[in-house]
């Protein structure tokens, strides 16, 4: 959740770190701070509470530089968003600065522990144990009682204060005794080592490095970094020597930029159209064949698996609902949806003949990794669909599925999902072709009309006038309401969860045939009802589900309920039960659900500007949940 970044360099250190921090805006904070050192200046701190900006105004009045530094923006868990918690955080002397996204669960025992020491705290947070952890291992190094590796005392004394973290860290740390010198490790969140020529960068995500270098590489559990001006030394915690191997990132830094749209969030939604395009690209031929990326699996494997499970957390989840009517129906096979943070506590019964899907926008979420290794600790083969290479889902997946959305900055997700959802129909298609459950000639014509979907959401992307109009008429709602059947009524979780996180309107996703099992007593006059209501003209169980909605469009009418329906151009008989009709071009049932959730994201943005609302960082919410 936290942003981190570090730059030993030639550049000024200063506009390196804030700009990073910058662009790692969309992961959400609530203060900032940087450290800086070198140019024979001391220590140099500047925290401040609130946005980036209060941080460079404060820089602007007390300006700083040297020739090395870490940077921060906090998300508050430990202690309320002041400048006094803002990180970087200070030893009792002043030398030593640390940065860190993640928990420490045993802080309280460590704090009481250093403060028997002779150790003076002055924050709230979690953190400030850490600076002095190492603060207490130099001094021991200083007095003697080093390990007599080779290592310098800074690494060492890193490496023996991690070994006493309880919880998930990503760390950063300088020192003033050992300049031109940042140490960082990885526990959990999200570490990334970037590699310029003679300038070197630590990050928490990839954005904050790409207009510097794309060449970089990710840290993995149990990873320490040693980063100078001469390049990366990297060793496990307890010393030994190890090797990552150096990534070339494909990301343009211009994608990770507006483009002149007013948000990310507007950028992302209208990208929609390229991340499918490119998630197909060189996976479906023209023959109906569909290949994926590299796999442990065989396809022998693929063909004896008894049940699939996915687990997933919020929009991620939504998608893997989606998958689950998407595998089933073409390949035959039971599959079972968890939320990611409840799959471990519930002991699942899982096995060597069963595959579990983990679903990630940034391969990094820490309950989806802890679903990921409860499935293999139980024999499981596991495959990850994420956007991130190098993450960890990935590097500890039987296989990976990357969607290639690009970067995505707006916490609010949406190419990211669509382009999860395409990665899932390939799938599907893969699995039921292996299983001899699909017919080269259905594959063909499902491939078919995937490839159609681009230019469907270009053309949708052309109405966004109508959802901007609509929004202007119900923006001041307090509740919405949305509803759908089958596939669709997990686009109808999916637009409920746009709208709350963005907006803060209260929103709730429903089946629509569960109604009159409590909704019902909800609709009145102020209440608006979002209805999938599309339809697929050559698929019989669509055109049941859709006659059963027009029926629970005709129960909310009767109750005074505004209704708000998606549905397929070319649908006369829907306005007979809608007070206003957004229309999806046509297409098969189970691609309907990547079309529908266009308006549904466009409804949700206009609704969120027209109130005010920080719609790129929604209040209390970060991109990249990494802690539990």
């Amino acid at each position: 959740m936290c942003g981190i970044v570090g730059y030993v360099g030639k550049k000024r250190v200063v506009p390196v770190i804030i700009d990073g921090l910058r662009r790692l805006e969309y992961r959400g904070y609530d203060s900032a701070g940087i450290a800086v050192a070198g140019n024979g200046e001391g220590l140099q701190i500047r925290r401040a509470e609130g946005k980036l900006r209060n941080l460079e105004d404060t820089i602007r009045l007390k300006p700083l530089d040297g020739t090395y530094g870490i940077g921060h923006t906090r998300w508050a868990t430990h202690g309320r968003p002041t400048e006094e918690n803002a990180h970087p955080h200070r030893d009792c002397t002043g030398r030593i600065v640390v940065v860190h996204n993640g928990i420490v669960e045993n802080y309280l025992s460590l704090k009481k522990k250093l403060v028997e020491e002779g150790h003076k705290f002055s924050t709230e947070t979690d953190t400030e144990v850490v600076a002095h952890l190492i603060e207490k291992y130099m001094q021991g190094a200083a007095n003697g009682n080093g390990n007599g590796s080779g290592h310098t005392k800074l690494e060492n004394a890193v490496r023996r204060a991690v070994k006493d973290l309880t919880g998930v860290f990503a760390l950063a740390v300088i020192a003033t005794d050992e300049p031109n010198k940042i140490v960082a490790a990885r526990n959990g969140p999200p570490a990334v080592i970037g590699l310029g020529k003679d300038e070197y960068f630590v990050a928490s995500d990839v954005p904050a490095i790409l207009y510097h270098t794309r060449d970089l590489f990710f840290l993995a559990d149990g990873d320490l970094a040693v980063i100078t001006p001469n390049g990366v030394q990297l060793s496990d915690f307890d010393g030994r020597p190890i090797t990552r191997q150096v990534q070339h990132v494909t990301w343009d830094p211009i994608m990770a930029e507006k483009g002149g749209f007013k948000h990310f969030m507007l950028k992302e939604i209208f990208e929609q159209p390229r991340a499918v395009r490119d998630t197909m690209l060189g996976r479906a031929s023209d023959i109906g064949k569909v290949f994926l990326d590299e796999m442990e699996i065989t396809e022998e494997e693929f063909r004896n698996f008894i049940k699939i499970n996915i687990a997933a957390c919020g929009t991620s989840w939504h998608a893997g609902l989606a998958g689950k009517f998407m595998i089933e129906r073409l390949a035959r096979v039971p599959v079972e949806v968890d939320y990611a943070s409840e799959y471990r506590y519930r002991d699942p019964i899982t096995g060597e003949k069963e595959l579990t899907i983990l679903i990630t926008q940034s391969g990094e979420t820490a309950d989806t990794i802890a679903a990921q290794r409860e499935s293999r600790a139980k024999g499981a083969k596991t495959l990850g669909i994420c956007n991130v290479v190098g993450s960890m889902i990935a590097r500890e997946a039987n296989g990976t599925i990357y969607t290639h959305a690009g970067p995505e900055i707006g916490v609010a997700s949406t190419k990211a999902f669509t382009a999860q959802l395409t990665a899932l129909f390939l799938f599907a298609i893969f699995l039921g072709e292996t299983r001899g459950s699909l017919s080269p000639d259905e594959a063909r014509k499902q491939l078919a009309e995937l490839r159609l979907i681009p230019g469907k959401l270009e053309a949708l992307l052309s109405r966004d006038e109508q959802c901007e109009k609509l929004a202007k008429q119900y923006h001041r709602a307090h509740d919405f309401l949305f509803l759908g059947r089958g596939i669709h009524y997990p686009i109808a979780l999916e637009g409920a969860l746009k709208l709350k996180e963005i907006s803060y309107i209260h929103a709730e996703g429903y089946p629509a045939g569960e109604m009159k099992h409590g909704p019902n007593a909800l609709i009145d006059e102020n209440l608006p009802v979002v209805v999938i209501a599309t339809r697929d003209p050559n698929d019989a169980d669509s055109a049941l589900r859709y006659e059963k909605t027009l029926s629970n469009m005709k129960e909310v009418k009767a109750r005074s309920g505004v209704v708000i329906a998606i549905a397929t151009e070319g649908d006369q008989d829907i306005h007979e039960s809608a007070d206003h009709v957004i229309f999806v071009p046509q297409s098969t049932e189970l691609l309907l659900p990547i079309l529908e959730v266009v308006p549904l994201q466009l409804l949700a943005y206009h609704i969120a500007v027209r109130r005010g609302c920080d719609v790129d960082q929604p209040r209390n919410l970060a991109k990249s949940v990494t802690v539990e």
